[in-house]
């Protein structure tokens, strides 16, 4: 967590001293590319708490960090685009009880592929505030059970995402961006696919995942 944070600050930082380099172009259309980084929260969601084992309500905690596409839109005021991310985490779980920490079971969190579309209004020179949302799937690397059977294999999970954020550029080409974003999981099926043979049925789960996120990118 505090590389997270450490993170979010220099990005920060550096938005600050860049601010008046951003005068020289304030559009924000066509292509862009990103790398991000930051603090990766993954817990059970509302419904798997368990007020008598308060283990479950522990989390899987560490670093996300990864790449980004999109193709913006700039409409004057405002900016739509589509977006791709593909990330990784270090994110993972220590509770010695494999088959009831936090809903899933003992996890460390892996690849999360996303794709989305965002809106954003521009509020200055070459600055942006937007809302995204879109698909989430996301992979666990997994030791639990479906309820009949107990594995130790990779958990795919299908879910949802929201966040908002704000963009500024940097520079002609340069930008920078912080954001927000919540993820919730309701799917998930065991990855049997080292092993050769056909994957699980899928099951419900409930995972939530809350992820702070800076960014680095190059406008084309």
């Amino acid at each position: 967590m505090t590389k997270g944070i450490a993170l979010l600050l220099a990005a920060g930082s550096l938005a600050a001293l860049s601010a008046p380099a951003a005068a020289q172009d304030t559009g924000f259309s066509g292509p862009w590319v990103a790398g991000v980084a930051g603090y990766d929260k993954n817990k059970a969601g509302s419904s798997q708490p368990d007020g008598s084992n308060p283990d479950r309500e522990r989390s899987a905690d560490g670093i996300v960090y990864g790449a980004a596409v999109g193709y913006d839109v700039d409409l004057g005021t405002m900016v739509i685009g589509a977006e791709a991310e593909l990330t990784d985490s270090t994110a993972d779980s220590d509770y010695a009880d494999p088959f009831t920490n936090f809903g899933l079971g003992t996890v460390d969190a892996g690849r999360d592929i996303y794709v989305g579309a965002r809106a954003g209004l521009k509020t200055g020179p070459g600055t942006m505030i937007y809302a995204k949302g879109g698909y989430t799937n996301a992979r666990f690397n997994y030791v639990g059970g479906d309820g009949t059977t107990n594995y130790d294999q990779n958990l795919d999970t299908d879910g949802w995402r929201v966040g908002a954020g704000v963009e500024q550029k940097l520079g002609t080409n340069l930008v920078g961006k912080l954001e927000y974003r919540y993820s919730n999981y309701r799917k998930g099926e065991i990855d049997f696919e080292a092993a050769g043979i056909a994957d699980s049925d899928r099951f419900d789960i409930d995972t939530d995942r809350h992820q702070i996120m800076a960014g680095v990118g190059l406008r084309f």
